[in-house]
């Protein structure tokens, strides 16, 4: 399979016409027509439905449309790195973080190295542990941001000087409001939210007490934005990170647990990773920047 004939399908996937990606791509369309159809007669299997007006993935086009992405993205940090000059500190690196205040030490790493080495650019993705591991084990992204301990085996990684507490997302017109600590039993009853990786027997379980099947799940998310909206709305009560959502004008408000909860957090990346000149020089700094915190 050409990476060529990958880009075609993807053109294909966001025009949803074939028409309508050939123009884009400057091909005839019956070539275009030619050359995913060979490729669906390598693969055996048919990869969309073709309809009056668009296109429509199978199931096993879906797989190949997300999997095509990650390969092109790839090739392309690929390249990015083998063609910078050794004599300039120049380049991409991408970094996948957890929501959390702890990324201000990022950002400061960064800014003291754009200083010297400008053409240094950063690309941040949000999400929960499971999209950081996915990507970095993919190689889509240099490091990650993830809470709790690290296997060892796998990666490398600088632990942060700082630890996130946890507490617990209201509104500020319901009666936890006026507590000034949460403890378990304040909330055994309650309708939570929790981010989708919480399973019994880690931090936020073990501290409730309880397992997850003898409490109230309201909701699960990836991205404590989307969940604070849900506790506006009244849907429950979201287990959160300090500092994430600023509560100031909004009808929310956070409060601490007690006994008191933290999060360790450590940058990660994978094991014997051989980095281009431009990504250790970061990694440098960063080190730097928590040796000085």
């Amino acid at each position: 399979m050409e990476l060529r004939v990958l880009q075609y399908f993807l053109a294909v996937t966001r025009e949803q016409s074939i028409s309508g990606a050939a123009e884009y791509l400057h091909l005839s369309q019956p070539t275009l027509s030619r050359q995913l159809k060979d490729m669906e007669d390598e693969l055996g299997k048919q990869l969309m439905i073709r309809g009056n007006r668009k296109i429509t993935l199978t199931e096993e086009g879906m797989i190949l449309r997300k999997r095509a992405e990650e390969i092109l993205n790839l090739v392309q940090k690929t390249e990015q790195e083998i063609t910078v000059s050794n004599d300039i500190f120049a380049g991409e690196i991408y970094i996948g973080a957890g929501e959390t205040d702890a990324v201000r030490l990022i950002a400061k790493a960064a800014k003291q190295l754009q200083e010297k080495y400008p053409d240094i650019n950063y690309h941040i993705s949000s999400g929960d542990s499971i999209d950081v591991f996915e990507d970095l084990d993919k190689g889509l992204i240099d490091f990650g941001l993830v809470f709790g301990s690290v296997d060892s085996s796998k990666y490398e990684y600088i632990n942060f000087p700082i630890k996130d507490e946890y507490g617990l997302l209201v509104r500020k017109d319901d009666p936890l409001a006026k507590k000034k600590a949460i403890s378990p039993s304040d909330i055994w009853d309650k309708p939570l939210m929790f981010n989708r990786n919480t399973r019994d027997g880690d931090l936020l379980t073990n501290w409730l007490g309880k397992s997850i099947s003898e409490i109230h799940i309201a909701a699960t998310y990836n991205l404590l934005y989307n969940a604070s909206l849900m506790v506006d709305e009244g849907l429950g009560y979201a287990f959160a990170l300090d500092k994430i959502i600023h509560t100031g004008s909004t009808n929310l408000t956070f409060i601490p647990f007690s006994p008191k909860l933290e999060a360790k957090m450590s940058l990660i990346w994978k094991k014997y990773q051989i980095f281009p000149k431009h990504t250790q020089k970061f990694l440098e700094k960063f080190q730097e920047t928590v040796n000085n915190f």
